[in-house]
């Protein structure tokens, strides 16, 4: 594997910090700011709305530009962003800063896979991108934990300058290991190309399966301090703990689902989804007793992080000629369904169905997005079918055999 994938992963590591460490920061910025704690989690959610609204917009606009200079502008603007939050005098200057924080996120993780992909050979293209997510998910084991205590500590300013600094060592690492060479150089297709791949049926069909696939895990995700306390009777200061359980479960699943995926993306893809489906579905029960509620925290980040990768490498594919701006709408989907399967785990936490009942609801979820994945499957076969004659308008590029004709 290429040594410039460890550029791409600092820079995960950074983005993967910084998204995750306002959780454990809140009371300290609610205390220094006079604010109440749900006031200041208004700035998770002012991240992660420029995620939604930065990955896709962010990409368009450089979607003629040279893609290693593209990473370094949108780290560069990481680095803005989290240094604005370290100097913001007030609330409404630090939602603003966060905000900036999240606008380079999606189209980071999207760019960076589309050049993650081309630096090796096809059949390791699900690995390469799954060792860039590497930095995300080493963040929740590591990077997290290190910048809350630095937070606790230091004051949560501090928190932010580090992961600052963090990001100055990702300029200066694509700086000096993303090649210059072709394979790195603008897309031929620009903006008009990357736009008309997202007419594409199978791209949709791909971005819908991610929202419904990781909106099952942040269902449960999202009240799994409650469950762990309230059912499996932790105390609350071994939580923290039992978070980097799941740290270590998402690393091994996001390995094991590049491995698997450069031999059967689809069914690699298949087979998380049901593990997730079966993990969820068993939590009322895992959460019974604390050795299991461990056990399937751990299960829960493997079992959704298996069908991390083979989800961007799937959009990058159905995009082919202009992956860009689908793989970075991906990342989009991401944050979609960390909000949405939060709200729809909240539902069934406020009917009265019971502590655990987030995780039955994630199950639902992950029952639907099989279904899309298996809706996509029909539709690809039905596509490649001999005379039907409509690969280019769905499949987002010409064949081969059509160029040949047509020329």
């Amino acid at each position: 594997m290429p040594l410039a994938l460890l550029a791409l992963a600092v820079g995960a590591f950074g983005i993967g910090t910084t998204e995750f460490v306002m959780m454990g920061l809140l009371p300290d910025v609610a205390d220094d700011l006079h604010i109440s704690i749900p006031t200041a989690g208004h700035l998770v959610s002012a991240y992660a709305l420029g995620v939604v609204i930065g990955a896709p917009l962010l990409a368009a606009l450089t979607a003629r530009l040279s893609r290693r200079a593209v990473l370094i502008g949108l780290m560069a603007l990481f680095v803005a962003g989290n240094a604005l939050s370290a100097l913001a005098p007030g609330h409404g200057w630090l939602l603003a800063a966060r905000f900036v924080s999240g606008l380079p996120h999606g189209a980071f993780f999207g760019v960076g896979a589309v050049v993650a992909a081309a630096m090796v050979a096809p059949e390791r293209k699900a690995r390469s991108v799954s060792l860039m997510f590497l930095g995300l998910t080493v963040a929740n084991i590591v990077g997290v934990p290190a910048a809350t205590l630095m937070g606790q500590h230091l004051g949560w300013r501090a928190t932010f300058l580090g992961v600052s600094a963090i990001g100055v060592a990702a300029i200066a690492a694509l700086a000096l290991l993303i090649p210059r060479d072709h394979g790195h150089a603008a897309p031929a297709t620009g903006l008009r190309g990357e736009l008309a791949a997202l007419r594409s049926l199978p791209v949709w069909l791909a971005l819908a399966t991610t929202v419904a696939g990781f909106g099952a895990l942040f269902s449960a995700y999202s009240y799994i301090t409650p469950m762990l306390t309230d059912a499996a009777g932790y105390a609350e200061g071994s939580v923290t703990l039992l978070l980097a359980l799941f740290g270590v479960g998402a690393t091994a699943g996001n390995l094991l689902g590049g491995r698997l995926a450069d031999h059967s993306l689809r069914a690699t893809l298949a087979g998380g989804l049901t593990a997730l489906v079966t993990v969820l579905a068993l939590f009322p029960l895992l959460m019974r007793a604390p050795w299991s509620a461990a056990l399937a925290v751990a299960l829960l980040g493997t079992a959704a992080f298996v069908t991390g990768s083979p989800l961007q490498l799937m959009v990058m594919e159905k995009a082919a000629s202009a992956p860009s701006l689908a793989s970075s709408a991906n990342q989009a989907a991401f944050n979609l369904a960390n909000a949405g399967g939060a709200w729809i785990g909240g539902v069934a936490l406020a009917a009265g169905f019971g502590v655990t009942s987030p995780a039955v609801a994630g199950a639902g979820l992950a029952v639907l997005g099989l279904a899309v994945a298996a809706v996509a499957y029909g539709v690809d076969r039905r596509l490649a079918a001999p005379g039907t004659g409509r690969e280019r308008v769905v499949a987002g590029h010409v064949p081969q055999a059509a160029e040949t004709v047509r020329h």
